[in-house]
């Protein structure tokens, strides 16, 4: 029997190309969506790419409990992707805080009482070079970001707080559950849908001439169809367990 996997946030840049590799290697998948009324036409998105007869879409948010213990039920690997990135990056530095690291911990709650063998999350180089000033030195998965350092933007704060609360979680919890996560810089590639995600909006920026001038600043860009398959990577090697 093929097996099961949960990945969240569904209608994500990430998680759709995660769907969608899944589903044409045969998994059985649940995609978890905040609002169930954009079930159809994710189902249309990801049909074009990968058969649907595997695919069960599931409603539940990160900021409340209802809804993930059915959507972790029958999983043996849960591929957390789901995290606040407004287009729109609010002034506030705790405001997406609460979603991301509540967000985390409900999910990884859910997955420990389920039974599920392993959950791949999805941080980011936000958690491992900020908030040091520029040094010119090479970061690497050994480092973490500082979250009250002067550099960070709302975003960088939460991803770094939730993976932190997520990894406290497992290093306390005595479970046998595993956690591996995967830190891409900025995710790029193919855009799948009309709605394409904040990450795209940088290259369509660009190319409308939106900024008046070219800011000196750089990105560590990695393509969206590698980050997806370099989950299904640590979602199955037995050495990834406890990596990042």
């Amino acid at each position: 029997m093929p097996e099961q996997v949960l990945v969240t946030g569904a209608s994500g840049f990430i998680a759709s190309h995660l769907i969608i590799q899944l589903l044409n290697r045969g998994f059985t998948v649940k995609g978890s969506l905040r609002d169930m009324a954009r079930g159809d036409e994710l189902a249309e998105t990801l049909g074009a790419h990968a058969p649907l007869d595997a695919l069960q879409l599931v409603e539940a948010d990160l900021t409340r409990d209802y809804g993930w213990d059915e959507a972790v039920e029958g999983c043996h690997y849960v591929l957390h992707v789901a995290s606040p990135l407004p287009r729109v990056i609010p002034r506030d530095r705790d405001a997406l805080v609460g979603p991301a690291r509540e967000g985390a911990l409900r999910v990884l709650r859910a997955a420990e009482a389920a039974g599920v063998k392993r959950v791949v999350m999805t941080a980011s180089t936000a958690c491992i070079c900020y908030g040091h000033g520029n040094t010119g030195r090479v970061f690497t998965e050994e480092d973490w970001s500082d979250p009250d350092g002067a550099d960070n933007s709302a975003y960088t704060r939460s991803k770094t707080l939730a993976e932190l609360a997520a990894w406290d979680f497992i290093n306390k919890s005595g479970s046998t559950l595993e956690l591996t996560t995967i830190n891409p810089g900025a995710v790029l590639g193919p855009v799948l849908e009309p709605d394409y995600g904040t990450s795209a909006e940088i290259v369509l920026k660009i190319m409308s001439g939106d900024f008046p001038g070219m800011p000196n600043l750089g990105f560590p860009i990695v393509d969206v169809r590698d980050v997806a398959d370099l989950h299904i990577r640590a979602m199955e090697n037995p050495a990834a367990a406890g990596q990042r």
